[in-house]
């Protein structure tokens, strides 16, 4: 069976990065002279809507935790909004913070239970997603019940300090992020979701969507999460201020209760405890799997994802499949005609709500035009031969956008997102054949500084330029001594001043904390402590076995496996599925229901003992030893054969410096 398997995004390992007591600051560089006029130069006409913002994010709040800092059991920090206290404390905004991207970090430092309308409230501030609580006629629906349980359960539980405590009877997944629904546990039973006394709703997709490739590219997604969130930053003004969307990342662990119900039309209506939702599928937007809900009964566009106060990814800089653009505008462009005329109020599971008729029809329509203008103009230039790159330069905003508050750059950026479009319809090569098969970038930065005249040569320019401000040239240059060598600390400092100074100017969270990151690490290394792991329990449980087999599969180190043949009959025992597996010209793969009599072994489990190894709660000899795995047939050492040939994952690879060198593929 071909079952789809797409990314999950940041869901499992990611879940793990934050380390409470991140990193000091007192090593990065204050803002520059140049810096500060950077600073001084964001349009006056857009700054002077950040008080409508803010007013509107403050409407209908209630009451906030008056201990906002949650804990796991053990006492661990997964989040700690007190960690930015010193955003609402600051009497002016700091040179090294956007001074938009500063007056987002204050609207977005609001936290707490907020009344949407009769009905329908939202808990804010407590991880990067919303809690929106829907009251039905028996019970409450939970809508997204954010990225770990212990977020979920004391956001609920502020809820019932000022509403009445009646039993979650629904919970809708939004999409197939894991932010989205990562805290289910922490608010559901699933003894009761088993019973009945519980539905949980999600669009068509989403387990494919939700547990698949996240697994294959987990681990690299992980780690390239630390630069798009500023993970290891400290929190303050020369480190993580905000992410656009929210304040942060937290850290626990992801859970998931499967959906009982999908929304398998494109549009449908139904009565969740004596709530009308009409949901819209709106896949392969700004996720697989997505929809978005309207409640007739109050009049409230619950938009989900597609249409926050801020400019989204089409592709993060964590990595992921490149989101379609044109497709995304054009479900805007549906929402706006079928929704905004009969909307009170638009609430999202990012942000703060769109409040008034009017203004949810303008706010549709900018973020429509957003995605629109981005693709189009991109197809125009990309039809005239320019490169990525050259149209990112190009590409300017009408004002009628650039100046608009809820349509800015504080997550995704448009340059970013122009390149998202190129990759989408031409992928990586522009088309120049020096590109096509360019020195890696090690060998690459030691010729390149060779010729410049050798690196003082090359570090005094740079230094001369980093002085008049060149700051992405002396980036772009540093960068390639450390890469040239790894252990001259000048172009290290040099690279991390141009990083700060790019980060200090930065609009955009991410790219911000990309930018400080990476000079983070050029000063202090890559630690080797907080490794992460992309496994969640519940997220394995869910991985159908032939997607188990294919992890596998990228884990099979080619310059060992070649000339090996190994063929295994695989069989569960509890679900009584049956796989052949097949070793061969140095590829692994697995067919379901092929087994065969000549196979060098069988391997008979159960999928729960799969699970536990899978966790690295169980090893395998032990599992053996134990009788949990039966090995048999004419070869049965050929299983821990198979088994050897499979290479570990680092969690804490190099990034802003050269990389030790892959194991080489099969081949001559």
């Amino acid at each position: 069976m071909n079952r789809p398997r797409r990314h999950l995004r940041w869901a499992r390992g990611l879940a793990l990065l934050l380390a409470a007591g991140a990193t000091s600051a007192a090593a990065a560089s204050k803002a520059t002279e140049l810096t500060r006029q950077s600073q001084q130069a964001v349009s006056p006409a857009l700054l002077a809507q950040a008080p409508q913002a803010l007013e509107d994010a403050r409407r209908g709040f209630i009451a906030a935790l008056k201990d906002p800092v949650i804990r796991r059991a053990d006492g661990h920090v997964i989040w700690d909004m007190n960690a930015y206290r010193f955003i609402d404390t600051a009497t002016v905004t700091p040179d090294t913070v956007h001074q938009a991207l500063w007056q987002q970090a204050r609207i977005n430092n609001l936290h707490g239970l907020f009344r949407v309308t009769d009905r329908i409230y939202q808990v804010r501030g407590y991880d990067v997603d919303n809690l929106t609580v829907v009251e039905g006629d028996t019970g409450l629906i939970l809508i997204d019940p954010m990225t770990f349980p212990e977020s979920a359960r004391a956001s609920l539980e502020l809820y019932f300090e000022h509403r009445p405590r009646r039993p979650v009877v629904a919970v809708i997944y939004s999409h197939s992020h894991a932010d989205h629904f990562g805290g289910v546990r922490g608010v559901v039973d699933e003894a009761d979701v088993r019973a009945g006394k519980v539905t949980i709703w999600a669009p068509q997709g989403f387990m494919a969507e939700a547990v698949g490739e996240n697994l294959m590219a987990g681990n690299v997604m992980s780690r390239r999460a630390e630069y798009q969130f500023g993970i290891k930053l400290p929190r303050g003004e020369r480190g993580q201020v905000d992410v656009g969307l929210g304040k942060a990342v937290g850290a626990g662990h992801v859970t998931l209760i499967p959906p009982t119900r999908l929304v398998r039309d494109a549009r449908e209506t139904q009565v969740i405890d004596g709530v009308e939702v009409e949901f819209t599928l709106t896949p392969e937007s700004e996720a697989p799997a997505e929809m978005i809900m309207y409640f007739p009964q109050w009049r409230v566009l619950n938009i989900a994802e597609l249409a926050c106060q801020t400019f989204h990814n089409l592709l993060p800089l964590r990595g992921a499949r490149v989101r379609d653009a044109r497709l995304w505008s054009a479900y805007l462009n549906d929402a706006l005609y079928r929704y905004a005329n009969r909307s009170d109020v638009m609430v999202a599971q990012h942000n703060w709500p769109v409040w008034g008729s009017e203004q949810v029809r303008s706010h549709l329509t900018l973020q429509r035009d957003l995605y629109k203008f981005v693709h189009d103009q991109t197809l125009r230039l990309m039809n005239h031969g320019y490169t990525a790159a050259e149209i990112a330069e190009a590409i300017r905003l009408p004002r009628s956008l650039a100046e608009s508050w809820g349509v800015q750059p504080f997550y995704g950026s448009v340059k970013h997102n122009v390149k998202a479009v190129y990759q989408r319809y031409l992928g990586w090569y522009d088309g120049n054949p020096a590109n096509l098969d360019p020195l890696p970038p090690g060998p690459a930065a030691r010729k390149t500084i060779e010729y410049m005249g050798g690196a003082d040569a090359v570090l005094r320019r740079a230094r001369a330029d980093y002085e008049r401000g060149e700051y992405r040239w002396v980036a772009q240059i540093a960068s390639q001594l450390v890469f040239a060598d790894p252990a001259n600390r000048a172009a290290r400092e040099l690279t991390a001043d141009a990083f700060e100074q790019l980060g200090y100017q930065a609009q955009s969270g991410t790219v911000r904390s990309a930018y400080l990151q990476g000079a983070l690490e050029l000063r202090e290394g890559v630690t080797v402590a907080d490794g992460v792991t992309t496994a969640s329990a519940d997220l394995v449980r869910a991985l159908p076995p032939q997607d188990y087999f294919d992890y596998l599969a990228i884990r099979v180190a080619a310059d060992r496996a070649e000339g090996r043949r190994i063929a295994l009959n695989w069989q569960l025992t509890d679900t009584g599925e049956a796989f052949r597996v097949d070793l061969e010209n140095g590829a692994l793969s697995a067919l379901e229901g092929a087994v065969r009599p000549e196979a060098d072994a069988t391997v008979t489990m159960s999928r729960t003992t799969l699970d536990r190894i899978a966790l690295q709660q169980l090893a395998l000899q032990d599992a053996i030893d134990r009788g949990e795995i039966r090995v048999t047939g004419p070869r049965p050492t050929a299983l821990s054969e198979l088994l050897g040939l499979l290479e570990p994952f680092p969690t804490r690879f190099n990034i802003i410096e050269p990389r030790t060198a892959p194991a080489a593929s099969a081949g001559h």
